[in-house]
């Protein structure tokens, strides 16, 4: 009886499955499907009294129903065949939409009224609107029908963080406290005028920095006690260990000074809490000071009561040279040219990777500088095991995060974060060439490439996955591509 029993349990939880609907569709526009033939195992049930031939019989049942569900795109008719055959060719879900997802209108649309509608989907809006954020955000106010499932926010603006003010300059910037996606990667945009100084510090986090514009004179000393300085212009980096001191300041090569982005390595990075040099002295009495370099206590008598951050002063002479130590220079250089790096051509866009083997000193902040054309996009892809943070130089793009279980979102974004494994691309949504840098916290630039993973996959697996044909399979690409140029076919 208790065979019976469990028998009947495995039976009924088999043929309970509801049968899944179909692609095909009825004359009057209905979607139809049929369901398995369960003759077997009701026939199997019907009989208590020989608990070994009704096993055999919902054994061979169940098998059946399973094997069903094994494959599903092989015969293509969307629907079960009802023969209670164990063929692999009887069922296919529904394709996906050939709606186009594209986005509703550009991100510098001057629309006066926009409306949360994307096709046949959403409703004007009535309640009052920053129209001005709805026009920059097509795709969050009118998202793709592909959109679904919560993501974090993966994207910030500058423009909405509080802005520090000095005489001589500014900084602003983005940390955890405004994007907590972004747990591995902060960052501060900072403006210097021609000779202003962002005064000698460290950080207990490495620094990595990119000019936007101007140059900038930066001076450092290691724990060696040896030295280093160079001048940084538009396009080139420089990179900072955690703990080592230096300076910036703003040449008058460009009158207008220096701008530059900054990125550390720690998503709870404040710029506020960086180690000043005026910012300590004020806190240490006197006779200290006077003790520790041997001096009288009237040499600190016009040290700063607070620190200096950012202040102005003349410009460096051009001929001017740095201290010499005994110890010499520092080994490796703690900045690069990569405005003078041969940039790799691909057929959207190009590509320079920056990492350890062409910028030896920069061990936690590798990347990319990436163009991307009209029309054109970074390829599909993920990074197994670092985040990626984001800055757009020039030009429109979109992004959409999916981040497993039915959860993706898009974002239209100036600065952008990717967790670790997340899949993603960067589509060119303008008209000009899309410029942006590609960041990670790490000493080398990795990710994996959906086109080539399938294109080194057995065909018949990613036939059996997507329902492709043997032409589609044949124009995968086995290198990876990066950037690939826009489709020959538009919908």
């Amino acid at each position: 009886m208790f065979a019976t029993r469990l028998l009947y349990t495995l039976a009924l939880a088999s043929t309970v499955m509801p049968a899944p609907v179909g692609n095909s569709t009825s004359s009057s526009g209905s979607q139809t499907a049929t369901t398995p033939d369960f003759t077997s195992l009701s026939s199997a049930m019907s009989s208590s009294s020989s608990s070994s031939t009704s096993a055999a019989s919902a054994a061979a049942s169940i098998s059946t129903t399973n094997s069903i569900l094994a494959s599903p795109f092989a015969s293509g008719s969307g629907s079960y065949s009802g023969s209670g055959s164990a063929s692999s060719s009887s069922y296919a879900p529904s394709s996906t939409s050939d709606n186009p997802n594209n986005p509703v209108w550009g991100q510098d649309s001057q629309n006066p009224n926009p409306q949360p509608i994307n096709g046949n989907l959403g409703a004007t809006i009535i309640a009052p609107s920053d129209t001005e954020l709805d026009n920059q955000n097509p795709d969050f106010f009118a998202p793709p029908s592909t959109d679904q499932g919560t993501v974090g926010n993966a994207k910030w603006s500058f423009s909405m963080s509080h802005n520090r003010i000095q005489k001589g300059g500014w900084a602003r910037q983005q940390n955890t406290d405004v994007m907590p996606l972004a747990k591995n990667l902060a960052s501060v945009q900072m403006r210097l005028q021609a000779g202003s100084i962002r005064e000698l510090h460290w950080h207990s986090t490495a620094e990595w920095a990119f000019v936007l514009k101007g140059c900038t004179l930066v001076t450092s000393v290691n724990t060696n006690g040896q030295v280093f300085s160079d001048k940084v212009c538009e396009g080139d980096l420089w990179y900072f260990p955690p703990g080592i001191p230096h300076s910036l300041q703003g040449t008058n090569d460009d009158p207008d000074g220096t701008e530059f982005i900054l990125v550390f390595d720690d998503g709870s990075f404040s710029e506020d809490s960086t180690f000043l040099l005026t910012d300590w002295t004020a806190h240490i009495p006197k006779e200290v000071l006077a003790k520790n370099f041997g001096l009288d206590i009237s040499a600190f008598n016009k040290i700063p009561s607070e620190q200096l951050y950012i202040f102005p002063s003349n410009p460096p002479p051009s001929n001017e040279k740095s201290p010499s130590s005994p110890a010499g220079s520092v080994p490796s250089k703690f900045t690069y040219q990569l405005s003078q790096a041969p940039a790799k051509s691909l057929s959207g866009g190009s590509i320079k990777i920056f990492d350890t083997s062409v910028f030896p000193a920069a061990t936690t902040i590798v990347g990319a500088l990436v163009t991307v054309e009209p029309g054109a996009m970074r390829e599909l892809h993920w990074h197994p095991t670092e985040p990626e943070w984001d800055y757009i130089l020039c030009g429109e793009a979109r992004m959409t995060l999916f981040a497993s279980g039915a959860n993706a979102r898009t974002f239209d974004y100036r600065v952008r974060y990717v967790p670790p494994s997340f899949g993603h691309y960067i589509e060119n949504t303008g008209n000009t060439t899309l410029i942006y840098l590609e960041l990670f916290n790490s000493d080398k630039v990795e990710d994996i490439s959906l086109q080539q993973w399938l294109a080194l996959t057995p065909p018949e697996l990613v036939k059996a996955h997507l329902g492709v044909d043997d032409a589609t399979i044949s124009h995968l690409n086995k290198t990876k591509q990066y950037v690939v140029g826009p489709s020959s076919s538009k919908k």
